[in-house]
């Protein structure tokens, strides 16, 4: 029993032994973590803590995206190794100061863990950094259709707070990117002729604190868009009345080449038509009267038969 029972409290201070010396690592290695926040295009550099002369120094730079790097100085030797570095990540040595890491112009792709390891004649020191990199947005304001201000902030990281002046109701959406930024748009949708027609848009950022103002309300919007309308009818009109008087004067002009002949009356018969017929044959008839008689005058005179007139 006793055997058991020893064997049970042993186990339990190994326990709390391993418990207590995980939980002082990880307040050391807390100690020497450092968190460290850098906007796109600033430059920093980092510094490793140690004691006595440098023997060996590492760097390890695990970032979010891409392989691992490491830059390796060794004193006995004078020289520098790297692997797999970004062009902007180097050593830099300085008169009377322990190399240290520059990182120009950061971007995005820098985020990362960082760890520094030194050996020296005093022991060996470790330090992390913990790199954060935000971007600012891009800050854009206009009007959409229906005459309401748009405000756009884009490829911020974090993402961007937006606000209006004056206030009123607004709706918002976010889009990811693939590298981590998010672009915020904004629609204010409390635009009315009853407050001023200039609105601003007011971005909020770690990076820093942008606004911009626009004037683009329905109130001017409206006017414009019955301008419009009003012409587009007025011209839409003059079509249609030219349309049609062309259309009358074609019609009528057809009509009038094609009329339908008067009919044709028949020739009235009159009395004087007959009487201009017969006159002819009556003045012949007469002319061989007189003839006749002139011939009968001439047989008597001469006492010849009236069967033997001359010429018959």
């Amino acid at each position: 029993m006793k055997a058991g029972t020893n064997m049970k409290i042993a186990g339990k201070t190994a326990y709390v032994f391993v418990l207590l010396t995980i939980t002082m690592v990880m307040r050391l290695a807390g100690h020497n973590s450092s968190a460290l926040v850098m906007t796109v295009g600033n430059s920093s550099v980092l510094n490793c803590s140690f004691k006595g002369n440098i023997t060996l120094l590492k760097w390890t730079i695990t970032p979010k995206a891409g392989g691992l790097c490491t830059l390796v100085y060794r004193a006995d030797k004078n020289k520098t190794h790297r692997t797999t570095c970004s062009d902007n990540i180097n050593l830099i040595f300085r008169a009377d100061l322990p190399p240290a890491l520059e990182i120009w112009q950061v971007g995005l792709a820098q985020e990362g863990n960082y760890s520094c390891d030194v050996a020296s004649a005093e022991g060996n020191f470790h330090k992390r950094y913990h790199l954060t990199v935000q971007a600012p947005p891009r800050l854009s304001l206009s009007c959409d259709e229906q005459g309401s201000p748009v405000c756009e902030a884009a490829a911020g990281k974090p993402p961007a707070q937006l606000s209006w002046a004056p206030e009123g109701s607004s709706t918002a959406e976010e889009r990811c990117h693939d590298n981590g930024t998010v672009t915020v748009l904004s629609k204010f949708t409390a635009c009315s002729t009853s407050v001023t027609s200039v609105t601003t848009c007011m971005v909020s950022h770690p990076a820093g604190n942008w606004s911009q103002s626009i004037a683009c309300c329905p109130s001017e919007k409206i006017v414009t868009n019955v301008f419009l309308y009003a012409c587009i009818i007025t011209c839409v009109l003059i079509i249609i009345t030219l349309l049609a008087v062309i259309y009358y004067f074609k019609l009528h002009g057809d009509r009038s080449c094609h009329r339908t002949k008067p009919p044709e009356i028949a020739p009235i018969h009159s009395q004087q038509d007959d009487t201009m017929e017969v006159e002819p044959y009556t003045t012949y008839v007469q002319k061989e009267n007189v003839i006749y008689n002139s011939m009968s005058d001439l047989t008597v005179g001469q006492d010849l038969p009236q069967d033997l007139c001359p010429g018959t």
